[in-house]
């Protein structure tokens, strides 16, 4: 099985196991490390996402892997939470973290409202509407960024 093909049967198998527990995928890495693969996979929840609930995940996707056979070789399985600076992926993302503090960071190099071109945007997500999200930058500008530009975003911790 491809690369491609397997990281979306891990994610079609992820979903069937997480979300009747209310939980949702946020983020799946599929790659080789050394000799071997990992499989890492970052779920969350409303109200957080705790070791039971990872350790649960872990073991069903480890038995179904098992026996589906979807991985060939050896394998490893870590099942986490995305940790305070979760990733930002999906439109929906965009739209239930607005008004947080997250940090942007393109593809290529990107104007704000003032002209000013960089790479990595630090602010306050206003949302996303039409595939394009909206930072109210910490210097007072504003971004207007295409989703496709988009390299990776993630929420800031603010102290």
């Amino acid at each position: 099985m491809a690369k491609v093909d397997v990281a979306e049967r891990l994610t079609e198998v992820i979903e069937q196991i997480a979300t009747p527990l209310g939980m949702e995928l946020v983020d799946l890495e599929y790659k080789r490390e050394g000799r071997d693969m990992v499989v890492r996979v970052f779920l969350d929840k409303e109200g957080g996402i705790t070791l039971d609930d990872c350790a649960g995940v872990s073991r069903e996707l480890s038995d179904i892997l098992d026996v589906e056979d979807i991985i060939s070789g050896h394998y490893n399985l870590e099942v986490s939470s995305p940790g305070i600076c979760r990733p930002l992926k999906k439109v929906a993302d965009f739209q239930r973290y607005a008004g947080k503090l997250v940090k942007v960071r393109t593809y290529d190099m990107w104007a704000d409202d003032q002209g000013n071109k960089r790479k990595t945007f630090l602010g306050t997500l206003t949302g996303i509407e039409g595939g394009v999200i909206g930072v109210d930058l910490k210097e007072g500008q504003h971004a207007a960024i295409p989703l496709e530009k988009v390299a990776k975003a993630n929420l800031e911790f603010e102290f």
